[in-house]
């Protein structure tokens, strides 16, 4: 496959991720890097040596011959900006959250659709091996049917020193990280028919809620309990691990704090450590989610040769977006709220 030439959209704390893990893959390279803050810019270019920059990104797409365009700007520039690429035909990568609304996700994946390019969200939760492993044994039958899972993310992590601006939004651990667990949720247990919420807001100095608790009902016949917290204080800090419990009619799986995943099953109980490899570049806690950087866009580039729909293309990723804008139905009616109504 010939080495496809990507360009990333913003120099911010999670792009340094993506820079690196782009360095790690031998079919794809960041040729041009675009930033509106010159500092910024000129930072991650010398990092990366990165010698076409650009503070422009109509300026960028219009001088440059791309293979990708990789988005990791904050949430509010993302609709015009991958309609920009739509425009210029060139495949999309956005981080998540991938619009304001859901009205925005829509117009975006429509217009991808319609310039028939490629869309992916850095959707990247699904991506991490341990999760990788939970969804591996669902599919090897050895719980049989599931009925019942629990995904939780429970934590009292200082996530504000690295990016401060999450403190200041009235929407915060829903959108913020709640859209990843709801993911997880739906790539274990499948889509989601409806769902009940439940948040708060624990830490003062915020601006949106650190507690959310989420119930759904999946198509599947599956219960499924989804819990984000930033306001919990443990013993031993698990950030920023997933936990996952799944029961099903023939046993259990259970992904506990350290990555430790038991199986009771139709074979007997397996117990064993998947935690992720600590990649040359990472550093602990973050190296799970910096590993899943790197599968998601191994992915992206395996899908750009292929010409197969990525996991978590725009479309996908419409049914996630959904949840979220459910959860915050849900938690200010405190009713029920039927998925398939925001879709439509």
């Amino acid at each position: 496959m010939a080495n496809l030439n990507g360009a990333l959209i913003g120099c911010g704390f999670f792009a340094v991720n993506q820079m690196h893990a782009w360095g790690d893959i031998e079919d794809a390279s960041i040729t041009a890097i675009c930033d509106r803050d010159p500092e910024r810019l000129r930072i991650v270019g010398d990092q990366f040596g990165v010698a076409r920059r650009y503070t422009d990104a109509a300026a960028m797409l219009s001088a440059e011959k791309l293979d990708f365009v990789d988005i990791a700007t904050t949430v509010g520039s993302h609709r015009p900006l991958v309609e920009l690429a739509a425009s210029h035909r060139v495949p999309v990568i956005c981080q998540k959250p991938f619009a304001p609304t859901l009205a925005d996700a829509k117009a975006m994946v429509t217009a991808c659709a319609d310039a028939g390019v490629p869309l992916m969200v850095h959707e990247n939760f699904r991506w991490q091996s341990p999760i990788q492993a939970v969804r591996a044994v669902l599919d090897s039958g050895e719980i049989g049917t599931p009925f019942f899972g629990r995904i939780s993310f429970r934590s009292g992590y200082d996530v504000f020193s690295g990016q401060p601006y999450l403190a200041t939004g009235k929407r915060f651990i829903i959108e913020d990280l709640g859209i990843h667990i709801l993911d997880i949720a739906r790539f274990l247990l499948g889509d989601v028919s409806s769902l009940t919420a439940r948040t708060a807001r624990i830490n003062p100095a915020i601006a949106g809620e650190d507690v959310a608790t989420m119930l759904m009902d999946h198509q599947s016949g599956a219960t499924s309990v989804v819990d984000c917290s930033y306001a919990t204080k443990l013993a031993v800090e698990p950030f920023p691990e997933t936990l996952v419990e799944i029961d099903g009619n023939d046993g259990t799986i259970r992904l506990a704090q350290g990555y430790r995943l038991t199986v009771t099953g139709r074979n007997g109980t397996t117990v064993r450590d998947v935690s992720p490899p600590l990649l040359p570049w990472a550093s602990r806690p973050w190296h799970n989610i910096q590993e899943s950087v790197l599968a998601i866009q191994k992915h992206w580039v395996g899908c750009l040769a292929s010409g197969e729909e990525p996991a978590t293309s725009g479309a996908d990723n419409l049914k996630t977006f959904a949840l979220v804008e459910a959860a915050y139905a849900g938690a200010a009616s405190r009713e029920p709220v039927r998925i398939d109504s925001l879709l439509t």
